[in-house]
């Protein structure tokens, strides 16, 4: 299925020589924590929180509307620490998402109005559908469909979901074009 482009005011985006797409209208706390390896999407309003600790995201990743990377905490006996955000190569998080996982693989679809609880670990190439809440220290298996609140896993994925999700994810990028003059 080809994707139809999606135009923005190119005035609204700041692109960086690595090909980075970040809104002006996005929050980035603590921005000399966040790494966007490159060809990253970070649409309007979305929220990431570097500054409570470092926030890396791979290549070809799309960060949508209101979305908030947060990175994950533990509560010690008298203290908060907070550790690193780690997300892989081609992965889509939908809108008004909230990620407070400590990884996330390569080739992750992550729907609309989810919430991704402190400290997950979702591996390579598994899909978490729209509205669906992920408890706390949840380890997602590869290949794995969840849904639901709280999450169960609902299906499998095909072998193919990689290359699946590099062609997605690519195009989506190309279609991200500028409002013609």
């Amino acid at each position: 299925m080809e994707l139809r482009d999606s135009n923005y005011n190119k005035n609204d985006y700041v692109e960086t020589a690595s090909g980075n797409k970040v809104c002006r209208q996005t929050v980035l706390c603590g921005s000399q924590n966040i790494i966007l390896q490159g060809k990253v999407i970070v649409q309007a309003e979305a929220i990431i929180r570097g500054d409570l600790a470092n926030v890396k995201t791979g290549r070809y990743c799309i960060i949508s509307r209101e979305a908030v990377l947060r990175p994950p905490s533990k509560k010690f006996s008298k203290v908060v620490a907070f550790f690193p955000l780690s997300i892989g190569d081609h992965v889509f998080i939908g809108e008004r998402t909230l990620v407070n996982a400590a990884q996330i693989g390569s080739y992750v679809h992550i729907g609309k109005n989810c919430v991704i609880g402190r400290r997950c670990v979702l591996k390579d190439c598994c899909v978490i559908e729209d509205n669906t809440v992920l408890a706390p220290e949840t380890v997602v298996p590869p290949f794995a469909r969840y849904s639901g609140s709280p999450a169960v896993q609902t299906g499998e994925l095909p072998e193919c979901h990689a290359d699946l999700m590099i062609d997605y994810t690519r195009s989506y990028y190309q279609h991200f074009q500028p409002l013609p003059k």
